[in-house]
């Protein structure tokens, strides 16, 4: 990438991070202060509690993506950033579920990462695509490893409010990033959109959503089971992150390769396959796993899939939807959160049902038809041999 393409992305994945920041600190302490609040000592209301950011982020996805297709990205990314700040602040404010919830939903109303997704298709070249959206998913897992390391202290020091009033600043800093950092990418005045009936049912489109379901439906539903399994084996709950830190470092070193090899050789679709397939093994290993050890190989093998998937499914998205990539992301987020509820869902059914391992049965079997589904797909959307200066865009 040239220096205004890396900047703009870091940027973009700070943005984006901060996001998946908001939703992953909550988890490893908002089930435990929630017992001191009226109403908390009903798993439900904490569960919706929680789950209400993903939810009302499925409902705007799409609109704002949309939106963003035809005003330009800045401005939609600055409106939702501005109500993930508000919603920050109203959690603040008030140490009580319901309202913490209505703040949580608030945050979840600006629901712009199609727009940041669609933005760095804009500003980086298709010869550099695929990495860029790798730095932009790897926010991803970066926040969630970060979110287990500090949750808990941060917690001990400034408490629930004092968490939601970090965020709300950084919210703002990340406003005049946007504002002041991002160049302002305005729409094709020529380009006219695809119809949303169109872009939803496109075939290589529909293949991409599917995936990103079972992807985060798997993820969602295995991360029930997992702290249990690494609290079996003999390690404290405090010290997961010392499993789950190393791993996702490691992760990426692991995964940079394999991509850049499918980007240069143009066998994207080759290494999709064999990230659906170290999925697959990981979640044959969990289902045997009895040390730290193991578990830890596991996670390192989810991972690096994982973060492969993160990478490529966006990537292709923009390039089979050029036309309309905010819409296209739109659609593809929207499937991404459903997928993320689902998995909770019916994961949290199978432990009580069925036990522990029943989750990882039931992954692996979607993970099987997803891969049936992938091998058939045809070759993938070529790079255009000549691509627009981004740079002078900027």
């Amino acid at each position: 990438m040239n220096p205004s393409e890396l900047r703009s992305t870091l940027a973009l994945a700070g943005i984006f991070g901060l996001r998946m920041l908001g939703l992953f600190l909550l988890l490893p302490v908002f089930s435990i202060h929630a017992q001191g609040l009226p109403g908390g000592e009903h798993a439900f209301w904490v569960g919706l509690t929680l789950g209400i950011f993903n939810i009302v982020q499925a409902c705007f996805y799409i609109p704002l993506g949309r939106l963003s297709d035809r005003i330009g990205r800045k401005p939609v990314v600055l409106w939702g950033l501005s109500l993930f700040v508000a919603g920050a602040l109203i959690c603040a404010s008030q140490d009580d579920l319901l309202w913490i919830a209505i703040g949580r939903g608030v945050m979840g109303a600006g629901a712009v990462s199609a727009a940041i997704s669609a933005w760095v298709a804009d500003l980086t070249r298709e010869q550099v695509r695929t990495r860029a959206m790798a730095l932009v998913g790897g926010s991803i897992a970066l926040s969630f490893a970060l979110s287990l390391v500090i949750a808990a202290p941060l917690y001990r020091v400034i408490g629930l409010s004092g968490i939601f009033i970090v965020l709300a600043i950084l919210g703002v800093i990340a406003m005049f990033v946007t504002y002041y950092v991002l160049p302002t990418n305005k729409p094709e005045a020529k380009q006219q959109q695809a119809p949303l009936k169109e872009v939803f049912f496109r075939p290589e489109l529909m293949r991409l959503n599917l995936g990103v379901f079972v992807l985060h439906a798997t993820q969602v539903a295995m991360f029930l089971v997992v702290p249990r399994l690494l609290v079996q084996a003999g390690l404290p709950l405090s010290s997961h992150w010392e499993i789950y830190l190393p791993v996702v470092l490691l992760s990426f070193v692991f995964m940079a390769p394999i991509l850049i090899f499918g980007e240069k050789r143009q066998q994207l679709r080759s290494v999709l396959l064999v990230a659906i397939v170290l999925l697959l093994i990981a979640e044959s290993i969990f289902t045997q796993a009895s040390s730290v050890m193991m578990i830890a190989f596991a996670l390192l093998v989810y991972f690096v899939g994982f973060n492969l998937l993160e990478a490529l499914q966006p990537s292709l998205v923009s390039r089979f939807a050029k036309e309309s990539k905010g819409t296209a992301l739109g659609v593809y987020n929207t499937t991404q959160s459903i997928g993320l509820f689902t998995g909770a869902a019916i994961g949290g059914y199978l432990m009580d049902s069925h036990g522990d391992i029943s989750v990882f049965a039931m992954g692996a079997a979607l993970l099987v038809c997803w891969l049936i589904i992938a091998w058939s797909m045809g070759e993938m959307p070529t790079r255009a041999t000549e691509s627009k200066d981004v740079a002078a865009k900027t």
